[in-house]
Order: structure tokens, then sequence, then C-alpha cells
């Protein structure tokens, strides 16, 4: 079939990788505008982009795709392109805009997207981080028909994955991402056949999995140590899970919850050596295992301690 295709970052990659792989053409390629990222904070092409054009596949960057919207120019100008590429449907992942109405109607097998969730738990844009955030022991990939609505779509295909208590995002989203793949592709070759069953979504069990703000990475210690320990890996690699010593950021990349409870105020250094550096939560006790000072790496909490000595009772912001 004539895939169209929109999506922007390596989560999206691998699909798009997986289509071409399984023998179809993709006319068309929608992804993000470049940005600035990094030190010099120098414009930066997609993951999908920087694919697509060394495939020589044709790429459009609209700002929007609202005929009525900021960008009008940006729109029309992707509404022709779509419609010459006439796909029979669209792929979306991780794309970043919000599909109007023109473009859910312009394929004839429609828009289907690859949500990283069992739907309809998690709906939103951040299915993966707020899994481990929540503790849940499964997620999965959903395949579902895009309709106007937020994640709402049937559903058309679902895989699962179970989640280990020591995931963080980075892990779970490669093997999530490899899933995705295999099941856009039986989804294309299902609705080839016209094999493909929706489902509508049940009310039961709505979620939704907000975006993730940078404010977030900023270790609350009257939280449970429990919850702390989950957020460390579900904001690795970002924004990543942050604390204030003596005034200096620092980043926790890895941490573990301890047995026990202490009298001591949540914040407290309660252990400081040798190698070990524990902290008192609002419940229960938090071991800090991996860290990284301001223009420093990571480092196990020896090699930290080695550099930075803390004294037990010291109070982390």
């Amino acid at each position: 079939m004539k895939v169209a295709f929109a999506g922007t970052p390596d989560f999206a990659l691998a699909s798009l990788q997986a289509i071409v792989a399984a023998g179809h053409r993709v006319p068309l390629v929608l992804t993000q505008p470049d940005r600035p990222a990094g030190r010099g904070m120098k414009l930066q092409a997609s993951p999908v982009k920087t694919w697509s054009l060394v495939q020589g596949l044709s790429v459009v960057q609209p700002r929007s795709l609202r005929l009525d919207g900021k960008f009008p120019q940006d729109a029309q100008a992707a509404r022709t392109a779509l419609a010459e590429a006439d796909p029979d449907v669209m792929v979306v992942a991780a794309y970043g805009l919000i599909l109007p109405a023109w473009v859910l109607a312009l394929p004839r097998l429609g828009c289907l997207n690859v949500h990283g969730s069992l739907l309809p738990r998690l709906r939103g844009a951040a299915p993966i981080h707020r899994a481990i955030e929540a503790g849940d022991g499964e997620t999965g990939i959903t395949i579902m028909q895009m309709d106007a609505g937020l994640d709402t779509g049937p559903m058309l295909l679902r895989g699962r994955e179970s989640i280990d208590p020591r995931d963080t995002t980075a892990a779970l989203h490669d093997r999530l991402a490899t899933l995705g793949g295999q099941l856009i592709v039986q989804a294309l070759r299902d609705a080839e056949t016209g094999a493909l069953q929706p489902q509508v979504q049940p009310h039961e069990g709505v979620t939704y999995a907000h975006k993730i703000d940078k404010a977030e990475a900023a270790i609350d210690w009257r939280s449970p140590a429990a919850l702390i320990e989950r957020r460390v890996r579900a904001f690795d690699p970002f924004p990543g899970a942050s604390f204030q010593l003596e005034g200096q950021p620092v980043k926790l990349w890895r941490s573990q919850v301890i047995d026990g409870a202490v009298a001591a105020e949540p914040g407290t250094v309660v252990d400081a050596g040798p190698g070990r550096l524990t902290v008192a939560c609002g419940a229960g006790v938090l071991e800090l295992l991996e860290l990284q000072a301001a223009g420093g790496r990571r480092q196990t909490a020896e090699a930290f301690l080695r550099g930075r000595p803390v004294a037990a009772g010291t109070t982390l912001g």
C-alpha cells in the first residue's frame, strides 16, 4: 500500500522503518520542524526526518495542520502534498501535532495511530513515563483507528509488554518502539485483506498520561520513597530527577527503597558513608545509587562521595 507517515522521535522511527522494510511505499513523511537543541542550541532535525532523507523519502514539516490556525500556509502546503501523495492510509506515531478532520478523512483507510499503552489506560502524551511512575506491572502498544478525540478511537490491535521493577523510560521505550513497529506492519497487512476488527474502547479504566513538565523533575522528599524511586526511573532520560545539595543541582539516575523507617525529617541524609548515601523520605528511606553533579558525568554514589563528601544530617533541597 501507499502509506503516508507522521512522526517525529525515535519511537516513531521504529514504526517507519518497519513499514518500509515490509515493502510498503511511503510517498510522504510528515514530521515536526527542526528544533534548537544541545549546548549550542543549533537547529536539529528529528530522527524521522534524518532517516527519511537518507532513504530518499519526501518530507514536509508544517508548524500546524489547521487551515484556520496560526500557520494556514503550512497547513495548505501539507494538504497539497498529502493530496498529491494519495495515500491508502496514514500511520501516526508520536507526531506531536493534532490532526484536523481533513487529514483524518483524506486516506481511504483513514489514519492509524501507534500508541504506547494498553488503551483506554494512559491516553495522552507520556504513556511510557506515566506507566513507570504509577508502578504498573504491564503496559503495551495499541494500534488505534484515529478519530477526532484524544486517543479515543476504536482499537485494532494490542500487544502487551511487562514492566520490570528496574525499567527506566529509556529501556521500556525501546522495547515498545520495536513492538509498535511489529504491530503496525501486522495492522497494515490486515487492513489490506479486510481482516481488521475494530473494538470500541470501554468507558471503564480511562486515565490520562499528561505531558512531562520539567518542574516535575525536582524531587519532593516528602513523597514516599517508593514513589520517588519510580519517578527517578520514569524521568530517565528526560528530564532527569534532581535535588539541591548545598545550593547546587544534582541529578539522581538510580536509587532503591530501603526497608524500615527513621525518625528524621524528609530530605535528611541518614547515612553518608562509606560509599553509601541514604535519605529520609515522607515514608521510608531511599538509597541514592547513581548521581550526576552539574557539568559532570553519571557516577556511583561511592565515586560521587569521594569527590564531594556529604555528612549525615545534611538536608537536601
